[in-house]
């Protein structure tokens, strides 16, 4: 059985220091149904608490805090940076079971090469955790909107399937991430996917809730006039 482990930051949830020092995760859109679908798989954390002594006691408390009932088995919560293959060598020792039975859940490309070195299957977002259970790919891809449809739309048929908005570029262009089978449902919402490659074959870091951010051109082959 799968092994789940999850990095925090702009992965699980974001992040709130609070005036008193404290420290407030908030959890990020779709995650709060991806842990409900995983009920009964094992879960776990990977994530650096930040500097200080009191920054792993202060990110516990706030992972339970947020998550309640959830992460309970102490042996699977690892603290630490994540920058080389170290802290997922451990993380897979205190599972009990094979490396390629976990899998690490994070945004960061370079973190997911790491756990991919330790043995782990990896996801770029937890929208994608059943497709690393199952060993299906997920691309970086196109979608060129048609004039009936715009971003709202896509929001809406992204958030019902295996798929994640990297980047809303234009009125009629998006960057997104997305699994096979999540290409054909958005095809089927009157999308059309252009499907460039695998994410874990690129750097392309995802940018998501509209902050904003250059476009990285392996994902995006933009035309000329996009921002």
């Amino acid at each position: 059985m799968s092994v789940i482990f999850f990095d925090i930051g702009a992965t699980l949830a974001d992040a709130q220091m609070e005036p008193d020092g404290s420290l407030t995760l908030l959890p990020r859109p779709r995650v709060m149904a991806v842990l409900d679908a995983l009920r009964g798989v094992r879960e776990g954390i990977i994530s650096n608490p930040g500097p200080g002594d009191r920054a792993a006691p202060r990110a516990e408390a706030a992972l339970h805090e947020a998550f309640p009932g959830r992460f309970a088995e102490e042996a699977l919560v690892h603290w630490g940076v994540k920058d080389s293959r170290r802290v997922f060598d451990e993380a897979v020792a205190s599972t009990g079971a094979a490396a390629d039975e976990c899998v690490f859940v994070g945004e960061d490309a370079q973190e997911r090469a790491f756990a991919r070195e330790a043995g782990m299957r990896t996801a770029a977002d937890p929208v994608f955790v059943f497709a690393a259970m199952e060993s299906r790919p997920v691309h970086r891809s196109r979608i060129e909107l048609p004039e009936d449809l715009g971003p709202a739309e896509l929001a809406t048929a992204v958030d019902e399937t295996e798929a994640v908005v990297v980047q809303i570029v234009s009125e009629r262009l998006a960057l997104v991430m997305v699994t096979t089978r999540g290409a054909e449902a958005l095809e089927r919402a009157g999308f059309g996917v252009q499907v460039r490659g695998r994410v874990d074959d690129t750097t392309a870091v995802p940018v998501r809730d509209g902050r904003p951010a250059s476009v990285p051109d392996a994902l995006a082959d933009a035309p000329h006039e996009a921002p």
